[in-house]
């Protein structure tokens, strides 16, 4: 079943689930092709409607309406001091709802959402325009990101460093005063550190920033896509900031900043996850290929969130084996696959709470087996207690 399987966590006693969850993936080549698993999905999982793409953006669209509107029509009459918890809560639900918008931007970026690209690029830079994210830029990175998922060499985030590597300071932080201010850092500003100076991204010669039309990341015939992205968040900028002026910059917050700060959190959380287990294999040029690190990321179950995030959570397997099906269409075709993946799929049904601070205290480096003189570019989690 893989790293923990879906079974129930509680049918289990707490020692045997832990083992279950920390289980390695197999690095071996598998006994199938990308074609063998594409023949086990229905034919029409890889079909865009554009009518029901749009129904769920809709779906998203007014239910920030909706939020939007009993918030700041119910929570200024309520007596004190019930607003300092009222605001928290709609800072929860919306920045989940704005965590829904943006994925579907994100399948706009993987061509997931229509046939036409140009509407794709519309709806897609609109929407991650007005939630802070410049459009291209991550388009461009992403799906780098995609094509060498557990590279050590290639890959562009979450790309792990071996203990000689790490900063000293990673091992001062390795308790749990540091690692609880890591990760307020990581769910707070971490999602604009890597935007700025690509933190936790592919080492570059130069700087790198997902601003900067010229940096590293992209090509000469990319650069004017990063400069549109710039624009779209410098216009939308602009218009909070004339909202501002208006209503006051503590109302903006309110209504926008609590929320765009639960969906950024979210979003580290999400692909923080993804790609960081003990069960997960690296790979240096000597071992990787594509189709080692389309296995190299893991399912993971958010519950009631699952289908607000639109199953990118407990379908990402399969997001990394064909990014280009639509998520309605992502459970049943991962449903599909696993009969055909066996082993080789991987999932884990802790809570995202508890599993954000297992994977921060015990994926703190990688290192090849000191015992496998065969595989020593294959790379595993550590931390400083084994």
């Amino acid at each position: 079943m893989g790293a923990g399987g879906r079974s129930n966590p509680y049918e289990q006693d707490v020692k045997k689930s832990d083992v279950q969850a920390m289980k390695r993936a197999p690095t071996s080549k598998p006994p199938f092709t990308l074609a063998d698993i594409k023949k086990a999905i229905p034919p029409h999982c890889f079909e865009r409607s554009l009518i029901r793409s749009f129904s769920y953006l809709i779906a998203d669209l007014t239910a920030v309406s909706i939020f939007y509107y009993l918030a700041t029509t119910y929570i200024p009459q309520l007596p004190h001091p019930l607003p300092y918890l009222a605001w928290p809560i709609y800072w929860f639900v919306q920045g989940c709802v704005f965590m829904g918008l943006w994925l579907i931007a994100h399948e706009c970026g993987h061509h997931a959402f229509s046939d036409q690209v140009w509407l794709e690029d519309t709806i897609g830079f609109i929407l991650h325009s007005c939630l802070m994210t410049p459009y291209f830029s991550w388009k461009i990175s992403h799906r780098r990101h995609h094509a060498n998922t557990g590279s050590l060499e290639h890959d562009e985030v979450y790309v792990p460093k071996t203990r000689s590597k790490l900063g000293a300071s990673a091992f001062y932080l390795d308790n749990p005063i540091g690692r609880t201010l890591t990760l307020l850092v990581k769910l707070t500003l971490g999602w604009y550190i890597y935007l700025t100076i690509n933190a936790a991204g592919r080492p570059y010669d130069k700087f790198a920033s997902h601003y900067d039309p010229r940096s590293p990341i992209f090509s000469d015939n990319e650069r004017v896509l990063i400069f549109m992205s710039d624009i779209g968040l410098l216009s939308f900028s602009f218009f909070l900031y004339k909202v501002a002026m208006i209503q006051g910059f503590a109302w903006v917050f309110c209504v926008y900043g609590g929320a765009l700060m639960v969906m950024n959190a979210f979003l580290v959380t999400i692909t923080y996850l993804h790609h960081t287990h003990a069960s997960l294999p690296h790979y240096d040029d000597s071992e990787w290929n594509w189709m080692k690190g389309a296995f190299s990321t893991v399912d993971r179950d958010y519950g009631i969130l699952n289908k607000v995030f639109h199953n990118i959570t407990d379908t990402h397997v399969l997001h990394h084996l064909f990014s280009y099906i639509p998520h309605y269409h992502a459970m049943e075709a991962t449903k599909a696959i696993r009969p055909v993946l066996g082993e080789f799929y991987q999932s884990d049904s802790t809570p995202y709470f508890v599993a954000l601070w297992r994977e921060s205290k015990n994926c703190l480096f990688i290192e090849p087996d000191e015992s496998d003189e065969k595989n020593k570019g294959i790379y595993w989690y550590r931390s400083k207690y084994d």
